[in-house]
């Protein structure tokens, strides 16, 4: 398999840096890490398998990652050699990804589910909500991708391996965003990529109340709880983190319980990387039931009680 002679890649989420790290020890010769944050983090990405790291200083509460493309893409720019970039598929990793577009005249692709280098960059993506895969040549120097999450496992931690690391200092943004007040986001922070079980709701759940029952389910399976795009950007029942589906989470978990959810495509592609499908409907034509292993026609506020009594004998 050939490679590309540099991979750059960031994260402005440490959980998901390790996986695009092992991404770019699989598609190039060097990877290069762009680290904010800790000086300590700068040895966590050599054993994570980065050989080169600039350094971008302490996080800064004034600025927000796009404030960070000007540094970046001059540092991607003094080295010549055609090289890919690969970025996290959060809004800010987004967003960074457009800036980065236009000041390094580079190709971009978001949510990357594949990525072929043999003879070129290849970029697989889902396209028609889901219903179809589109496969998009980047011919620019510079390469530019969002990687959805789960396309690469991390490599094992190897504190025995070093590399090289460069201080850069901050390029102030032709024009930038002024922050006036930062407030906290209510909700806990979540990775549902990372989930081992997950159990998503849909609009079957009827009510916010019922939710409690569903959270004290996944508390008693040790899941997480995530749920359908009506869930969260319709009725504002759940934080936007935990939607599953197309432009949302894609998931990989042993277990995906769906409860009260259809099973439209838009939400499968999301839940299709699981290990094992369980789902309760109360409609039996429900298109969910032809992809659960495992499936209930039923009501879910009695099936999610009895679950509740079982788990608890």
């Amino acid at each position: 398999m050939s490679k590309l002679s540099n991979i750059w890649v960031f994260s402005d989420i440490a959980s998901r840096l390790p996986e695009m790290i092992a991404a770019g020890a699989a598609l190039g010769e060097k990877v290069s890490a762009f680290i904010i944050g800790a000086e300590s983090e700068i040895t966590a990405a050599y054993t994570l398998g980065a050989t080169h790291v600039y350094y971008l200083g302490e996080k800064d509460s004034q600025k927000i990652t796009e404030d960070y493309s000007h540094t970046i893409a001059q540092v991607i720019a003094a080295n010549s050699e055609n090289s890919l970039v690969l970025l996290a598929p959060t809004k800010r990793g987004k967003a960074l990804a457009g800036k980065l577009g236009v000041q390094l005249q580079a190709g971009v692709v978001n949510d990357v589910t594949e990525i072929n280098v043999e003879n070129g960059v290849y970029a697989k993506h889902m396209a028609y909500g889901g219903l179809a895969i589109a496969e998009e040549k980047i011919n620019s120097q510079v390469a530019i991708i969002t990687l959805s999450s789960g396309v690469y496992e991390a490599l094992p931690v190897d504190p025995s391996r070093t590399g090289e690391a460069i201080n850069v200092a901050f390029v102030e943004p032709t024009t930038s965003i002024t922050c006036i007040e930062r407030r906290v986001k209510q909700g806990e922070s979540v990775d549902l990529g990372k989930a081992k079980r997950v159990i998503g709701v849909g609009s079957g759940i009827g009510s916010q109340e019922n939710l409690q029952v569903a959270n004290e389910l996944a508390a008693l399976m040790g899941a997480e709880l995530g749920c359908s795009r009506p869930i969260a950007e319709t009725e504002k029942w759940m934080e936007r983190e935990r939607y599953i589906g197309v432009s949302g989470v894609m998931l990989k978990p042993e277990i995906y319980l769906a409860l009260g959810i259809s099973g439209q495509i838009q939400h499968m592609v999301g839940a299709l990387g699981s290990q094992t499908i369980l789902a309760v409907n109360k409609d039996k034509n429900a298109p969910i039931f032809q992809y659960a292993d495992y499936g209930i026609v039923g009501d879910i506020n009695k099936v999610m009680p009895a679950l509740i009594s079982a788990l608890k004998a």
